[in-house]
């Protein structure tokens, strides 16, 4: 398990303005909330209960004791917490051999980021072994770091996630842009401090103070990271 706590200090951003960009994974980088959904909706059928969009946008972004807490709830299914999560991971892991799509802008903003040094860390509710199958199709390289949601005491919605990647870049909450696809997401990042740019993927996010509503990562650029980040005075 790769740990969060070691710092890894930014550099190169000057004495104001953006620091880092922080970013979710499924559903924001990879197009992999379908493979999470037909997991998910796959077993239940499986198991005599028919999953509905409503339950997808409920499901939406996790995090997994999320995700099983109302699964169980909503079906009354017969299984233990943790023997529903080892279910719906393994169905999961196995859709992604077939390859993880990247999300339109995706590359080409992990590029960007890269040729002008800002410092960039995946920062997911996924568990560590996701992260690690789906880095294989990102590139860890465009990476400084990734956090787990196996590796805080409390994932996301909870601020600690982006709350740990801003203490390991050594950075302030206000300078590292978070970009988002889910209301929990997007709750974490703003708990932390942090000033967000939502790209919805399933789930409505509606507008609010501090948040940057887009349609594609395709309309990120350096541009809109500098202006959202700003020096804490």
């Amino acid at each position: 398990m790769t740990t969060v706590s070691t710092t890894t200090r930014v550099g190169g951003s000057g004495s104001t303005g953006l620091q880092a960009v922080l970013l979710d994974m499924d559903g924001t980088l990879v197009d992999t909330e379908d493979f999470w959904w037909q997991a998910e909706a796959s077993l239940f059928a499986e198991l005599g209960h028919e999953l509905d969009q409503a339950d997808r946008a409920r499901v939406v972004g996790g995090p997994m004791s999320r995700v099983i807490d109302y699964l169980l709830a909503r079906t009354g299914v017969g299984l233990t917490p943790a023997e529903l999560t080892v279910l719906i991971n393994q169905r999961f892991v196995d859709l992604l051999a077939g390859g993880v799509p990247l999300m339109p802008g995706a590359e080409l903003l992990l590029n960007t980021l890269n040729a002008h040094g800002i410092p960039a860390a995946l920062v997911s509710a996924s568990h560590r072994h996701i992260i690690d199958i789906v880095l294989g199709s990102l590139g860890a390289h465009h990476f400084a770091f990734s956090v787990a949601g196996d590796e805080v005491a409390r994932t996301k919605p909870h601020p600690d996630p982006y709350l740990a990647a801003v203490a390991r870049f050594g950075a302030e909450p206000a300078r590292c842009v978070v970009i988002e696809d889910a209301p929990t997401g997007v709750l974490a990042a703003e708990a932390a401090g942090c000033p967000v740019i939502a790209v919805p993927s399933v789930a409505v996010i509606e507008p609010g103070p501090g948040r940057t509503l887009l349609t594609s990562l395709e309309q990120v650029d350096l541009e809109l990271l500098r202006s959202l980040a700003v020096a804490r005075v």
